[in-house]
Protein backbone atom coordinates (compact mmCIF):
# COMPACT_ATOMS: atom_id res chain seq x y z
CA UNK A 1 0.00 0.00 0.00
CA UNK A 2 2.85 2.56 0.77
CA UNK A 3 5.01 1.66 -1.96
CA UNK A 4 1.74 2.06 -4.33
CA UNK A 5 1.13 5.29 -2.76
CA UNK A 6 5.08 6.49 -3.22
CA UNK A 7 4.82 5.47 -6.60
CA UNK A 8 1.54 6.95 -7.38
CA UNK A 9 2.93 10.09 -6.19
CA UNK A 10 6.29 10.15 -8.01
CA UNK A 11 4.24 9.84 -11.35
CA UNK A 12 2.51 13.14 -10.77
CA UNK A 13 5.72 15.14 -8.30
CA UNK A 14 9.41 15.21 -8.67
CA UNK A 15 10.38 13.32 -5.39
CA UNK A 16 13.66 11.88 -3.67
CA UNK A 17 14.40 9.69 -0.68
CA UNK A 18 15.75 11.75 1.64
CA UNK A 19 15.23 8.82 4.45
CA UNK A 20 13.57 9.15 7.81
CA UNK A 21 11.80 12.86 8.36
CA UNK A 22 13.41 14.31 11.72
CA UNK A 23 11.64 18.03 11.57
CA UNK A 24 8.08 19.02 10.31
CA UNK A 25 7.10 22.19 10.54
CA UNK A 26 9.84 23.20 12.83
CA UNK A 27 8.93 20.08 15.00
CA UNK A 28 11.10 17.35 16.20
CA UNK A 29 10.11 13.88 15.50
CA UNK A 30 11.46 11.37 17.79
CA UNK A 31 10.61 7.65 17.90
CA UNK A 32 11.58 5.09 20.37
CA UNK A 33 10.91 1.77 18.37
CA UNK A 34 10.96 -0.85 21.63
CA UNK A 35 8.47 1.33 23.07
CA UNK A 36 6.23 1.89 19.86
CA UNK A 37 6.25 5.62 20.79
CA UNK A 38 6.45 8.42 18.65
CA UNK A 39 5.98 12.08 19.31
CA UNK A 40 6.67 15.54 18.27
CA UNK A 41 8.70 18.37 19.86
CA UNK A 42 8.65 22.16 19.51
CA UNK A 43 11.72 22.99 21.34
CA UNK A 44 13.28 23.98 17.96
CA UNK A 45 10.05 25.93 17.12
CA UNK A 46 9.75 27.90 20.45
CA UNK A 47 13.48 28.68 19.82
CA UNK A 48 12.83 29.91 16.07
CA UNK A 49 9.94 32.32 17.92
CA UNK A 50 12.10 33.76 19.99
CA UNK A 51 14.75 34.36 18.08
CA UNK A 52 12.78 35.63 15.61
CA UNK A 53 11.37 38.03 17.25
CA UNK A 54 14.90 38.72 19.19
CA UNK A 55 13.34 37.87 22.45
CA UNK A 56 15.47 34.72 23.06
CA UNK A 57 17.57 36.68 26.17
CA UNK A 58 14.39 37.02 27.84
CA UNK A 59 14.26 35.57 31.58
CA UNK A 60 11.90 32.99 31.36
CA UNK A 61 9.54 32.54 34.55
CA UNK A 62 7.25 30.13 35.96
CA UNK A 63 4.21 31.95 35.11
CA UNK A 64 3.84 33.85 31.95
CA UNK A 65 1.71 36.61 33.61
CA UNK A 66 1.13 38.14 36.48
CA UNK A 67 -1.50 37.67 38.90
CA UNK A 68 -4.13 40.52 38.43
CA UNK A 69 -2.77 41.96 35.11
CA UNK A 70 -5.23 43.95 33.36
CA UNK A 71 -4.30 45.43 29.93
CA UNK A 72 -6.48 48.43 28.71
CA UNK A 73 -7.03 50.58 25.69
CA UNK A 74 -5.17 53.36 27.94
CA UNK A 75 -1.98 51.68 27.46
CA UNK A 76 -2.47 51.97 23.64
CA UNK A 77 -0.73 54.17 21.53
CA UNK A 78 -2.35 57.54 21.37
CA UNK A 79 -0.44 59.64 19.14
CA UNK A 80 0.66 59.38 15.54
CA UNK A 81 4.08 58.96 16.57
CA UNK A 82 3.54 56.69 18.91
CA UNK A 83 1.30 54.34 16.46
CA UNK A 84 4.09 55.00 13.57
CA UNK A 85 6.80 53.38 15.89
CA UNK A 86 4.41 50.64 16.45
CA UNK A 87 3.86 49.86 12.57
CA UNK A 88 7.53 48.64 12.17
CA UNK A 89 6.72 45.92 15.30
CA UNK A 90 6.01 43.22 14.06
CA UNK A 91 3.47 42.52 16.71
CA UNK A 92 0.31 40.53 15.12
CA UNK A 93 3.21 38.28 13.78
CA UNK A 94 4.43 37.42 17.85
CA UNK A 95 1.00 36.79 18.39
CA UNK A 96 0.11 34.43 15.87
CA UNK A 97 3.49 32.76 16.39
CA UNK A 98 2.59 32.21 20.30
CA UNK A 99 -1.17 31.29 19.12
CA UNK A 100 0.14 28.10 17.09
CA UNK A 101 2.84 27.37 19.98
CA UNK A 102 0.13 27.99 22.40
CA UNK A 103 -2.33 25.63 20.34
CA UNK A 104 -0.01 22.66 20.06
CA UNK A 105 2.24 22.31 22.71
CA UNK A 106 2.85 25.54 24.82
CA UNK A 107 -0.56 25.71 26.80
CA UNK A 108 0.82 27.40 30.20
CA UNK A 109 1.02 30.57 27.78
CA UNK A 110 -2.63 30.58 27.20
CA UNK A 111 -3.99 33.76 29.11
CA UNK A 112 -0.74 35.98 28.18
CA UNK A 113 -1.53 35.30 24.61
CA UNK A 114 -5.50 35.81 25.28
CA UNK A 115 -4.90 39.05 27.02
CA UNK A 116 -2.36 40.38 24.46
CA UNK A 117 -4.51 39.15 21.62
CA UNK A 118 -7.01 41.65 22.29
CA UNK A 119 -4.48 44.72 21.25
CA UNK A 120 -3.76 43.59 17.88
CA UNK A 121 -5.19 46.45 16.16
CA UNK A 122 -3.43 49.33 18.05
CA UNK A 123 -1.16 47.16 20.18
Amino acid sequence: MINATKQRLSSIFEMKRMGKARYVLSMEITRNRPKRLLGMCQKAYKKGVLKCFRIHYSKPVDIPAEKGLALSLDQCSKTEEEKERMMDIPYANVVGSLMYAMLCAWSDIGIAVGLVSCYQNNP
